[in-house]
């Protein structure tokens, strides 16, 4: 068993920043890679970004791609999901999760992780 837990979530006005963690602990080496995924009110979870443990190959959905920066901390377990220019449209919960698959096609869909955490609510305001 893998158990991650989120933190840094909140509230930010459109056009800031805001960095969100995963801590990881159990298990962890059995994970290839970790993912940030997040939901809003009335969608679909929706794949944010991941990142391999081992050598730190990131993936990165389109609509965020140069704005968030995903990166890992291997002697921590811990995950980071730095968000820059924030819209109000990237309000949502924000999950993390993480995969024992290391097939980086897989990265992109919610069914290929294995653990979740709880979830952390970012909200930007206009």
């Amino acid at each position: 068993q893998v158990q991650l837990v989120e933190s840094g979530g909140g509230m930010v006005q459109a056009g800031g920043s805001l960095r969100v963690s995963c801590a990881a602990s159990g298990r962890t080496l059995s994970s290839c890679a970790m993912g940030w995924f997040r939901q809003a009110p009335g969608k679909e979870r929706e794949f944010v970004a991941a990142v391999r443990w081992s050598g730190g190959s990131t993936y990165y959905a389109n609509s965020v791609k140069g704005r968030f920066t995903i990166s890992r901390d291997n002697a921590k377990n811990t995950v980071y999901l730095q968000m820059n220019s924030l819209k109000p449209e990237d309000t949502a919960v924000y999950y993390c999760a993480a995969t024992e698959a290391c097939y980086s096609r897989t990265y992109y869909t919610s069914s290929a992780y294995n653990y979740w955490g709880q979830g952390t609510q970012v909200t930007v305001s206009s």
